[in-house]
């Protein structure tokens, strides 16, 4: 099988398949109510009714993967550095609360465990923040990590570099990738995911329909969607992208999850 079929056909969105679209992924887990990239705000994004958790890989200076958008933890935590130049434990010894004192107590998470909350019928999507995804080796190792956690076959890796993610797709033809971009107006053939700029599917509205047609699905990059919706709902968008995914539900007339149990 070839590395773009497998990339089509992988079962990352299977899991979700019983749901209704578009589908909800969290961007940063719930980053209005909590930390960005915090076990706080994903636990929150699922409490939500998230439908895919979105995060971003580093890889501290002893290898471990890390879920922190920047390459430094100067915006989001007390300490100040680049994230690799510093250990596991001198990451984790740092409070992610990004200035808001109710939320001291939290740490930069491991993928492993972001990957540890992840229901069976949530995916996760992993944003590759640096040219480590370029080697071989790590790339293995996140393949690894992700089964041992038991969420590849629920696992899109994404990027704004098409290398990084066709590098993941090299070493595991099985994880399914995607590609974000700002200012391509059409479809690439090489991904599963594609996630353009917001702007783009309104200056062509056959964005979607010519992803679909080769079995692609499309999130807009837009962390603040909801006055958008109708648009992307008339366009068929698989998936949306929020920073607020309580908003975003309601928004899309669902229930909370935290609801649902005692609704039916």
């Amino acid at each position: 099988m070839s590395a773009t079929v497998a990339s089509l056909t992988s079962p990352t969105l299977d899991a979700l398949a019983h749901k209704v679209k578009p589908y909800v992924m969290a961007h940063r887990g719930n980053r209005v109510a909590c930390p960005e990239n915090t076990l706080a705000s994903f636990r929150r994004a699922l409490a939500d009714g998230a439908d895919l958790l979105e995060t971003d890989l580093h890889l501290s200076s002893d290898g471990r993967l890390v879920c922190i958008h920047d390459a430094t933890v100067d915006r989001t935590t007390n300490g100040k550095g680049e994230v690799a130049s510093m250990d596991l434990a001198t990451l984790q010894s740092l409070s992610a609360s990004g200035g808001r004192p109710d939320y001291a107590e939290e740490r930069i998470p491991t993928l492993a465990e972001v990957a540890a909350l992840v229901p069976p019928d949530v995916a996760l999507a992993l944003e590759l923040k640096t040219d480590r995804f370029l080697e071989t080796a790590v790339c293995h190792q996140l393949a690894r990590e992700l089964e041992q956690s038991g969420v590849r076959n629920r696992t899109v890796v994404i990027s704004f570099s098409l290398p990084r993610v066709l590098a993941v797709q090299a070493a595991a033809p099985d994880i399914a990738i995607g590609w974000i971009t700002l200012g391509r107006l059409r479809p690439i053939k090489q991904v599963r995911l594609l996630g353009p700029f917001w702007p783009i599917i309104f200056l062509n509205p056959a964005y979607v329909w010519a992803a679909h047609r080769r079995g692609q699905v499309v999130c807009p990059l837009d962390p603040t969607p909801d006055r958008r919706l109708w648009w992307y709902r008339f366009l068929k968008c698989d998936a949306v992208l929020t920073d607020n995914p309580e908003a975003t539900c309601r928004a899309l007339g669902r229930l909370p999850a935290a609801s649902k149990g005692s609704a039916d």
